[in-house]
């Protein structure tokens, strides 16, 4: 693994789509993610980035029994994760624990600390409680919402409220809002709604067909930021929904993903199916700004939003990953597998607009 121009890569053998940073590791630099082959036996890779901040380190690497559709860290504890898997005729997930002797070359197998098999249709991803330790996970199906309670000493899981969507609706993924932990927004086919867990009731909603993704911004509440199909990436203030405060290009094809930074919340990275990561620049929308200012556009701005696009991959990019401990690192994941790559956005601030150093000068 070689550092260069466009960053530090790494090589999974299998095809891949999922990558989470490890926020819970707060004396290293570290992601997982997990190979999606039909064929062969799957793999999670625990990596990290070694000392001198050239090369990526394969901390532990471990068999999963299924294709992996949907990955998540836990916010609290860097061993326990979450999958979404799928058999090819099947769909479950389940929350796993890496062994304490990872790194070794004979490593143990996962271990397994509940399932979560109260779903009778097709899973689409797990959600963690946003911040510190806590036993509840939110999972969502097409058709339902369950709020889950964890025992991992039991390795058990419980439900504790289950809500379905309309007959009409079919939910595709969600958000826990870190800035409201009673609060999450899940994507529809038609729409955006929110929901409160504490009743397991939508309280509102936002008409806008196909969200692929969505993110909340973590330093100033009531800000989300989605990946749509018809306008590319859209900045919400939740207080106004009628319509964006701010819309970006977005991709030349689908734009996949999307998220804010998690320090430096005016930046904003997206990845699409035209094999490119973009990454933005929203003033507008900072945490720095007041309730007002938030939604003027500043003279001094700059025109063009997109501060660099990394279009170096040979397949569409569905996995990207802000560092939480480092934030000026990224993760980006192409579907063949063959690009991981690790980059670091050197950036500097002047005359209030986010200039990016060409890595090549």
């Amino acid at each position: 693994m070689q550092g260069g121009a466009t960053g530090i890569g790494y090589g999974l053998k299998y095809q891949a789509r999922c990558i989470s940073d490890v926020k819970a590791d707060t004396d290293n630099t570290s992601f997982i993610t997990g190979t999606l082959s039909l064929k062969e036996e799957n793999e999670v890779h625990l990596i990290r980035l070694a000392s001198g901040g050239t090369e990526l380190v394969c901390e532990g690497l471990f068999s999963h029994p299924n294709e992996i559709w949907d990955l998540a860290s836990c916010p609290f504890d860097s061993r326990v994760f979450s999958t979404v898997y799928s058999s090819g005729e099947s769909y479950g997930a389940a929350i796993w624990q890496f062994p304490e002797l990872y790194g070794q070359m004979n490593s143990p197998h996962l271990e397994q600390l509940a399932l979560l098999n109260a779903h009778d249709r097709k899973i689409k991803c797990v959600l963690w409680w946003p911040s510190g330790k806590h036993d509840k996970v939110i999972s969502i199906d097409e058709g339902n919402l369950f709020l889950w309670s964890l025992d991992s000493s039991n390795k058990t899981a419980k439900v504790q409220l289950k809500e379905s969507v309309g007959m009409l609706d079919y939910f595709s993924g969600g958000a826990w809002d870190p800035n409201d932990w009673n609060a999450a927004a899940v994507t529809c086919d038609s729409s955006i709604q929110f929901w409160d867990i504490r009743t397991m009731k939508k309280t509102s909603s936002i008409e806008r067909a196909h969200v692929r993704a969505m993110d909340y911004n973590k330093k100033k509440q009531n800000l989300l930021v989605t990946a749509d199909d018809e306008a590319g990436i859209c900045i919400w203030d939740l207080r106004m929904s009628n319509s964006p405060v701010r819309e970006l290009p977005g991709h030349s094809h689908w734009t996949w993903s999307v998220q804010f930074n998690p320090e430096y919340d005016e930046l904003i990275l997206s990845a699409g199916t035209d094999s490119a990561v973009n990454l933005w620049y929203a003033p507008s929308i900072s945490s720095d700004d007041s309730p007002t200012e938030g939604l003027m556009e500043s003279p001094t701005h700059r025109k063009d939003p997109l501060l660099n696009s990394y279009n170096d991959y040979e397949d569409s990019v569905y996995g990207i990953a802000w560092s939480s401990r480092e934030p000026w690192f990224f993760a980006s994941l192409s579907y063949d597998g063959r690009r991981l790559t690790f980059l670091l956005v050197e950036a500097y601030e002047m005359d209030s607009a986010w200039t990016v150093v060409n890595p090549d000068s």
